[in-house]
C-alpha cells in the first residue's frame, strides 16, 4: 500500500514537471513581442483614461507614442513635465506644450437671463435640447445649467454656479470631455494664461439677444473696431477672439457696452 502510494505521488509529481515545462515552452513560442518604449511610455502616463488625447486610454496613447504616431506631449493631464519625461524615452524634443483650460461662453446667470417656463424634467442638458423650448431661459443658445459637464468630467472642475457652468481653471487638465457634452457647444478649450475671452454664444442679432439676456453680445463690433492688434472678429453676430493675436491691451473690453469680454477666469 505505502509503495502504491509513492509510486502515485511521484507519478504525479512528473506530470506536474512535464505541463510546467511544456507551459513555459508555450509561453516563450507564442509570447507577443512587446515594446520596451510603449512600457516604459505607459508608467509614465497619469492612467486617468479620460480620453482627452483623443485615444481610448493610456494604453492605447501608450503605443501610438511608441509607434509614433501621436505626439510626446499627447497627454493633456500629464502637461509639459511628463511630455518632457516621455520625450527622453523617445528621443524626441517634447516641444512646446501649451497649457489650455476649459472657456464657458455664456455669462446668462439666473439674474441676468430671462426666463421662458419652468423646466421640469430629468437632469441632463441633451435631454433637455430634445423637448420644445430647450429648456427654460429664454436665450437658447446659452448655458441650460442642468450640469452634464459637471458629470462628464473626472476632474472636479466644473460646477453649475447661478445657473451657468463655472470652470475651476486650476483643476481643469483640457481633456475636452466637458466640451463634447455639451449641446450649445458653449465650452472651449482656450490657453490657460489668455487675458481675455468672450463670454456669450448667441448668434442672433441685436435687439433678440438684448430681449433674452442683459449680458449678451449684440455684434456691434465695437471691439474689433478697438483691437490694434487684428484678434477680434465678428462672426454670426458674436465676437471672437483670436487667443494667439490677442496682445491683452484690454482695450476691447473697457469699449464693450454689454460688458461680455471679461479678464478670463473673472466669470469663470
Amino acid at each position: 500500500m505505502a509503495t502504491g502510494i509513492i509510486y502515485a505521488t511521484v507519478l504525479v509529481g512528473v506530470i506536474g514537471v512535464l505541463i510546467g515545462l511544456l507551459l513555459g515552452f508555450a509561453g516563450i513560442k507564442l509570447a507577443v513581442p512587446v515594446d520596451e518604449k510603449e512600457i516604459a511610455v505607459r508608467e509614465l502616463l497619469p492612467g486617468n483614461n479620460c480620453g482627452g488625447c483623443g485615444y481610448a486610454g493610456c494604453d492605447a496613447l501608450a503605443k501610438a507614442i511608441a509607434a509614433g504616431e501621436a505626439a510626446v506631449n499627447a497627454c493633456p493631464v500629464g502637461g509639459a513635465p511628463v511630455a518632457d519625461k516621455i520625450g527622453q524615452v523617445m528621443g524626441v524634443d517634447s516641444g512646446e506644450a501649451v497649457k489650455m483650460a476649459a472657456y464657458v461662453k455664456c455669462a446668462g446667470t439666473c439674474d441676468k437671463a430671462g426666463v421662458k417656463a419652468n423646466y421640469y424634467g430629468i437632469t441632463d442638458c441633451k435631454r433637455a435640447t430634445a423637448i420644445p423650448g430647450r429648456g427654460d431661459k429664454a436665450c437658447s443658445f446659452g448655458c441650460l445649467g442642468l450640469g452634464s459637464c459637471v458629470a462628464a468630467c473626472q476632474f472636479d472642475a466644473i460646477h453649475i454656479q447661478n445657473g451657468v457652468a463655472v470652470v475651476d481653471q486650476e483643476k481643469c487638465v483640457a481633456c475636452g470631455k466637458c466640451a463634447s457634452e455639451c449641446p450649445n457647444g458653449l465650452i472651449e478649450l482656450i490657453p490657460y494664461d489668455s487675458k481675455y475671452a468672450v463670454s456669450c454664444s448667441n448668434r442672433d442679432k441685436g435687439p433678440k439677444v438684448m430681449a433674452v439676456c442683459d449680458t449678451g453680445c449684440i455684434g456691434c463690433g465695437i471691439c474689433a473696431n478697438q483691437c490694434e492688434s487684428d484678434a477680434i472678429t465678428v462672426q454670426d453676430n458674436v465676437a471672437h477672439i483670436d487667443q494667439s493675436k490677442c496682445t491683452g491691451c484690454g482695450k476691447c473690453a473697457a469699449k464693450c457696452p454689454k460688458k461680455v469680454i471679461l479678464a478670463h477666469g473673472l466669470s469663470q
